[in-house]
């Protein structure tokens, strides 16, 4: 679907809800009888694969040095299978970088802005913070900047892809991914450095639309925090080896030498000590996400878990989505808050969501489950691959049975 026909469909318009649309139903008073197996629900970290013990762990090369043939081999491994389940041409290079999805993104933007104008896009907390880190840390002068309001894409018709852009794939604190890339041009002059921490590994990316691409282990893998992934375009490299910022360069932040690429970074020969428990753990989710279909299995759980919060809302006269639009609404980090129709009022409602998710967190039922501290006063619901459907399908009487809790 392109950008002038989700207009059209009215991206961001207010949700509709008419008292036809709830099914009348008991209110839950009693707390119901099954429970999810895992009450995981966290979006970072985010819940181990099913089946998930420590003892995956047992093969990692853990007092080893990871400039050792074997510590490169296993960062080698994590390269590939992930080149090989997203489906990342082969001339894109893939690199392990440290400090998570926040270093890898760091870097780029550190690395690669300055020779053009930037158009930078934002639509939840993460996306501003970039937006922060290039208007007032580099500072630099042609800076044009799109954002909107929680629940809502930007207008997506002004940005010029000619210049640099920076944007989220998928807002993991607003629950709004984009519904495509077709607003970014195929012979463009700029770069596209997208950050897709919760996008990867749920969401299809068009790496022909994307020159930059982060992400961290700790989202949809379901991996520990702290490494992160970069993935740099052709023209990506092209660019870090013919501009030089004009800003000194943290050692960290460093991905050439003498005007070349540091090619061994996009090897497994990591710019700082990585944690070969953790690459270890990654290797066990590459696996286990190949076991279950690739890239395809993993979208079509996380898809299946937004299916069943969309079939619950529905029907629940309380809640609504963030999101009002179906094409923005994310399958991972899902959003919902409180409704028009939803009686509660004043400070009542504005505590609902904190009082709501501590009732069940109490419970053992939905850990972590607030919504971000910089949204608007809600639940966030992680939908990834590693959520199993059944689990998300248990939480739903939960939400109906804490809400009466709160109400009452």
């Amino acid at each position: 679907m392109g950008i002038d026909e989700s207009a059209e469909r009215g991206i961001g318009s207010p949700p509709i809800h008419s008292a036809s649309q709830f099914p009348e139903r008991p209110i839950v008073t009693q707390r119901p009888a099954s429970r999810p197996a895992r009450p995981h629900f966290s979006s970072g970290p985010c819940a181990k694969r099913p089946g998930w013990s420590p003892a995956a762990l047992s093969d990692a090369l853990v007092g080893r040095s990871h400039r050792s043939g074997p510590g490169k081999k296993k960062l080698a491994e994590v390269i590939d299978r992930t080149r090989a389940i997203l489906g990342i041409p082969d001339d894109y290079r893939i690199g392990i970088v440290p400090a998570s999805d926040t270093g890898a993104v760091e870097m780029a933007l550190w690395s690669l802005l300055g020779a053009r104008g930037v158009d930078m896009l934002a639509w939840e907390s993460f996306g501003k913070g970039w937006v922060t880190d290039v208007a007032k840390q580099l500072k630099l002068e042609d800076v044009r900047i799109f954002e909107s309001d929680y629940g809502l894409l930007p207008d997506l018709d002004p940005v010029d892809t000619d210049r640099d852009v920076v944007f989220t794939w998928n807002g993991t604190t607003s629950g709004v991914r984009l519904p495509d890339a077709d607003w970014i041009a195929d012979d463009r002059k700029g770069l596209t450095i997208c950050d897709a921490t919760s996008a990867a590994f749920a969401m299809v990316l068009p790496w022909d639309k994307l020159d930059v691409v982060t992400w961290s282990w700790q989202k949809v893998l379901g991996g520990e925090g702290a490494h992160g992934m970069l993935v740099l375009s052709p023209r990506a490299v092209e660019r870090l080896e013919s501009y030089t910022p004009a800003w000194p360069m943290p050692k960290i932040f460093r991905m050439t030498k003498g005007g070349k690429l540091i090619d061994g970074i996009f090897k497994g020969e990591t710019i700082n000590t990585p944690s070969m428990l953790c690459v270890e753990d990654a290797i066990d989710s590459l696996r286990w996400a190949e076991e279950i279909g690739g890239l395809e299995g993993m979208i079509a759980r996380s898809s299946r878990n937004l299916e069943i919060v969309e079939d619950w809302v529905l029907r629940t006269e309380w809640a609504d989505f963030l999101p009002s639009d179906p094409a923005t609404r994310s399958s991972t980090s899902i959003c919902v808050m409180l409704s028009d129709a939803c009686p509660l009022t004043g400070e009542a409602r504005d505590t609902a969501p904190k009082r709501l998710s501590g009732l069940l967190d109490k419970e053992g039922v939905a850990y972590d489950i607030n919504g971000y501290r910089d949204a608007p006063p809600g639940l966030r619901l992680w939908g990834g691959a590693t959520v199993d459907p059944e689990d998300m399908e248990a939480l739903m009487p939960w939400l109906d049975w804490a809400y009466a809790e709160i109400a009452s």
